[in-house]
């Protein structure tokens, strides 16, 4: 019995070791693919006076924005800008920015709306 256990082991080393030669070999790609950027234009980060003066442009007759903060979600087109109005400190209004058709400004993603939330005329860009 003690001989039979040697045995198997013995032969399971022998078979791996020869199918380790039997394997095909494949050819390996010379330079690794890489995802290449996507091209065109790339706008800076919205901050407070890039949304104030989008706010300003598009509301005409508007309160004045008072502060404002703007992120983006990974992957997302649109950014989210949550502001206040006139003296009000606190961030009580949100819209949404995205870069025009021609990718070189930030444009309120729905102007007609945001405008008529604080009764103001919204002028077309």
């Amino acid at each position: 019995m003690k001989n039979a256990l040697f045995v198997i082991p013995f032969f399971a080393a022998t078979a791996l070791l020869a199918s380790c030669g039997s394997e095909s070999e494949t050819p390996v790609p010379a330079t690794p693919a890489t995802a290449e950027p996507a091209a065109g234009p790339s706008l800076p980060a919205p901050d407070q006076e890039t949304f104030t003066r989008i706010f300003a442009e598009s509301c005409e007759g508007a309160e004045p924005v008072n502060t404002a903060v703007c992120k983006r979600a990974m992957g997302s087109d649109v950014v989210t800008c949550d502001y206040g109005l006139g003296e009000d400190t606190y961030l009580r209004h949100s819209a949404g920015i995205t870069a025009s058709e021609d990718g070189t400004e930030w444009v309120l993603a729905d102007p007609a709306k945001i405008c008529a939330e604080h009764g103001a005329h919204h002028t077309a860009s």
